[in-house]
């Protein structure tokens, strides 16, 4: 199937996203002030919907949609079973990248860093602010393994529903959360004629470092500079 005539027309120049645009030099609130945009536009059903990409530590990569559950200068938090397979990959290889796709927006983020393992009380206490349907859910799937078929999953979720009736659904210990640690953080904005908008912000651990002519400072150890699209 050729695809060559698919085309989306996305912004024109004079809706450049420049330098002077940005609304904070540090990459964690300009990521906030995107985000809320995302959040407020009525064609964007989860503008917490990110992709989320690991690597095995022998270098073979998998990918796939995850929610966003909080930000912060700390990092980025999901959730999620350790034992699936990029809970697997994250103990074998603790570094990932997220993707944001805001499509109506014609913006996209793109977060790279290191990832460890929450705390487990942090983990119990959003366990339990999930619908007690969700918390069955993460009980009932061991997730990444194989089952016989979808009635599997309907009996075991039926068994668990009436088990916890009247009781709190315990946390597994093979569920919880992770959080992201950024290193760089890219903010792209499409171009019709594709001459896309690319500031990348980088984590400068050695703040000594001279800077290049093209790279301006950030907010405490970040720099940012503009990249060809």
């Amino acid at each position: 199937m050729d695809l060559g005539p698919l085309r989306k027309t996305y912004r024109g120049d004079a809706e450049a996203f420049e330098e002077q645009h940005l609304a904070s030099r540090d990459p964690i609130q300009q990521f906030g002030v995107w985000f809320e945009e995302a959040v407020g536009c009525p064609d964007i059903g989860e503008a917490n919907a990110m992709c989320l990409a690991t690597c095995t530590r022998d270098g073979k990569p998998s990918a796939r949609m995850v929610l966003l559950k909080g930000f912060g200068q700390d990092g980025f938090r999901f959730f999620t079973n350790h034992e699936s397979r990029k809970g697997k990959e994250l103990d074998a290889n603790p570094f990932a990248s997220l993707v944001f796709y805001w499509e109506p927006l014609n913006r996209q983020v793109r977060i790279e860093g290191s990832v460890k393992r929450l705390p487990e009380e942090e983990s119990e206490r959003y366990f339990h602010s999930r619908p007690k349907s969700s918390q069955i859910g993460a009980v009932v799937s061991r997730q990444s393994t194989v089952i016989p078929d979808r009635e599997y999953l309907r009996k075991r979720n039926a068994e668990l529903e009436e088990r916890y009736r009247e009781a709190a659904v315990p946390k597994p210990a093979y569920w919880g959360g992770y959080i992201l640690q950024p290193d760089v953080v890219e903010f792209w904005q499409g171009q019709t004629n594709r001459l896309h908008d690319r500031i990348v912000f980088r984590r400068l651990r050695d703040g000594s470092a001279p800077l290049g002519d093209m790279t301006h400072r950030g907010e405490g150890e970040w720099v940012f500079e503009r990249f060809a699209p």
